[in-house]
């Protein structure tokens, strides 16, 4: 499956997530789109809402956030944390002008209908979205890569979803691997799960790491993730909403190095042996005359591998000498008399 062009199969596709780390600056914002291209990002993501698009205005104990925000009502917090839709444009423009992918998750069809007008290269669906369906059927009806997140999905939800978008002609989905808490625990990641919803789903598989550090990241490319997200922030000595489970611009960068060095070591199936010169091989251990046998005494197995291969000392026992040979001589079919 291709983002652009970008082709999942030979390389992993990094998302960098600028999230509520804006702050609501403008400035800012457009440094988050220049830290992540220099990091190496293949994509930064916004995501496009209002706090309309996302609860009501209702200040209820039913109604709070949780997890970092816990003392905040819902619509209070996402009031701080959303991007201007007027942003947008001029981002995306400046991400353009960079060379890095920019796209969004939207809330709701009139974020979906924004983003269509700026022909963003993919979607995102947010864990929290994922049931959702008139959102994903009308952001999968665009016909772009979709990407969706499964934090508080169970295996029906994701199937739903899968469905949803099959149903619109869209199959270019792309499942992350997501424990919504922010931050998460390690325990709580399981990232076996990544190798199972690719059997289970047959759809790309990448992650969505709200860890702190990168130990989880580099874990998921290795065990076959081939996208990705994380969130950042594009000045850690700036406080926001999101800072506290995010990478800095150092680790967002030191995180995009260390997963192009897994991806290269993960390779491909290979049995094929390196360095087959410096294996064992037979050699003459001891000088022989024309005529001699050779014998434990004068042929052994030793390092480097130019000689015939170990699996021939007992062929070559007993045999004559066709030559004088010294110490040190590689031993080869053809010093024996047929």
């Amino acid at each position: 499956m291709k983002i652009a062009n970008h082709n999942l199969e030979e390389k992993v596709f990094i998302i960098a997530e600028l999230s509520a780390n804006h702050n609501q600056d403008y400035e800012l914002a457009k440094l988050g789109v220049k830290v992540a291209y220099e990091a190496g990002c293949d994509a930064i993501k916004l995501q496009t809402y209002t706090p309309d698009s996302l609860t009501l205005n209702i200040k209820e104990e039913k109604f709070k956030a949780g997890d970092l925000w816990s003392d905040e009502y819902l619509y209070d917090l996402y009031a701080r944390a959303c991007m201007p839709y007027e942003w947008h444009k001029p981002l995306k423009e400046y991400a353009d002008e960079l060379g890095i992918l920019l796209f969004s998750s939207p809330f709701d069809l009139e974020g979906v209908d924004l983003l269509e007008e700026l022909d963003v290269p993919a979607y995102k669906i947010a864990s929290f979205e994922i049931t959702d369906i008139p959102l994903i059927k009308y952001t999968a009806s665009k016909m772009k890569p979709i990407i969706i997140s499964t934090g508080v999905a169970n295996i029906e939800d994701i199937e739903l979803a899968i469905a949803t978008c099959k149903s619109v002609g869209n199959d270019q989905i792309i499942l992350l691997k997501c424990t919504s808490a922010y931050p998460a625990t390690p325990e709580s990641m399981d990232l076996a799960t990544i190798a199972d919803m690719s059997e289970r789903f047959n759809c790309e598989v990448g992650l969505s790491d709200h860890t702190l550090g990168n130990d989880a990241v580099i874990a998921s490319v290795a065990l076959g993730a081939k996208v990705i997200e994380k969130h950042f922030t594009p000045d850690e000595n700036i406080e926001t909403p999101d800072g506290a489970f995010s990478l800095s611009p150092k680790e967002l960068k030191e995180m995009v190095k260390s997963i192009r060095n897994v991806e290269k070591m993960v390779g491909r199936v290979s049995y094929e042996g390196k360095s087959k010169a410096y294996a064992r091989s037979l050699y003459i251990s001891a000088n022989i005359k024309k005529g001699e046998k050779f014998t434990k005494d004068n042929v052994k197995s030793i390092r480097p591998g130019d000689g015939l291969h170990p699996k021939y000392y007992e062929d070559v026992l007993g045999k004559i000498a066709k030559e004088d040979l010294i110490a040190g001589v590689a031993m080869k079919h053809d010093l024996i008399i047929k």
